[in-house]
């Protein structure tokens, strides 16, 4: 592996669609489901966020049932022990996105590259997500390791998930730039950044890079749909 280029794909917005949840949602609250949905994604890291800055930890899994709940709650809904454990559940299968399969099989085509799962999610939920997301399962023996904030009780974009992803692969502080991630979400692209890493931003809206936390953090690249992150890496 050390000769390898290890290339670290974050899961939830870059795999799999988030958003995709919304159509379960909305069997239990209708029309309001995408407003909901989006709220609840924004919670959801936003509690990552306020986790890492008071040093408490809670695992992925309560932070996404706790968002939700607070997404319901400002629109005036709740829902029963039971929908809502069953809509906890379709978590664990949301959808991929269109361009996964293909960028997929690119990856596991190109034996330089070392693949691997880099996720908040804690690692019952990304085990269940992988072996039973349609789309993703087929694919799931390309990942040589899975890699979780939950190891080390720190959310993504905290400096230490990043050296804890290089010292699982076996990467030294000095070969930082020796390790990819690819990522749909900004604020992970300019975690890697800020870490030495390379990062791919993947802009499937076809909007551009417009994250100003750290304005001298910009990806190493950036496409509009997944299956040109191998062009990227061997570009460079």
């Amino acid at each position: 592996m050390a000769d390898k280029i290890v290339v670290a794909f974050d899961l939830y917005g870059t795999l799999l669609s988030t958003e995709s949840i919304a159509k379960k949602l909305e069997t239990f609250v209708g029309p309001k489901a995408e407003a909901i949905s989006a709220l609840w994604r924004r919670y959801q890291l936003e509690y990552t966020w306020r986790l890492n800055s008071m040093g408490c930890w809670e695992n992925f899994t309560n932070v996404t049932q706790n968002s939700l709940r607070h997404a319901l709650a400002e629109h005036g809904e709740q829902l029963s022990a039971g929908d809502e454990a069953s809509l906890m559940e379709a978590y664990n299968n949301l959808s991929t996105f269109p361009d996964v399969q293909v960028a997929l099989n690119r990856v596991a085509a190109n034996s330089a590259i070392f693949p691997v799962i880099f996720s908040n999610g804690d690692n019952k939920a990304i085990g269940i997500s992988v072996r039973d997301s349609e789309g993703l399962a087929e694919h799931s023996s390309i990942f040589h390791r899975v890699i979780s904030a939950e190891d080390i009780k720190r959310y993504k974009p905290s400096p230490e998930t990043y050296k804890h992803l290089a010292d699982t692969v076996g990467k030294q502080p000095s070969q930082m730039n020796q390790m990819w991630l690819i990522s749909g979400n900004p604020f992970d692209i300019i975690g890697a950044r800020n870490s030495g890493m390379n990062a791919i931003w993947v802009d499937r809206a076809n909007k551009g890079w417009q994250d100003r936390a750290v304005p001298d953090l910009q990806p190493t690249a950036i496409v509009h749909s997944l299956e040109q992150i191998v062009e990227e890496i061997n570009r460079a």
